[in-house]
């Protein structure tokens, strides 16, 4: 797992995971606004608003991708 600088040519899109550095804390987006320099996250239940500079995108390898994946059941694939 590798954290990236959100710049400004970044996207970040609500429902994504972002990393909060000072909390060090995986949180998930709600609002982004470049304009207002600001991103509201939702951390442990609760609503959090921090200046972008706060925040870092998270990007998987592809291996990390695969190995997260869900399984499912491949019972019924034959029928």
């Amino acid at each position: 797992m590798e954290f990236t600088d959100i710049e400004e040519e970044t996207k970040v899109y609500p429902g994504e995971y972002i990393y909060h550095e000072p909390s060090s804390a995986i949180v998930l987006t709600g609002a982004f606004s470049r304009e207002k320099d600001f991103i509201r996250v939702l951390k442990n239940g609760r609503l959090l608003e921090d200046k972008i500079s706060n925040f870092k995108k998270i990007k998987l390898s592809n291996q990390e991708k695969k190995d997260n994946s869900i399984k499912r059941c491949s019972g019924c694939k034959g029928l």
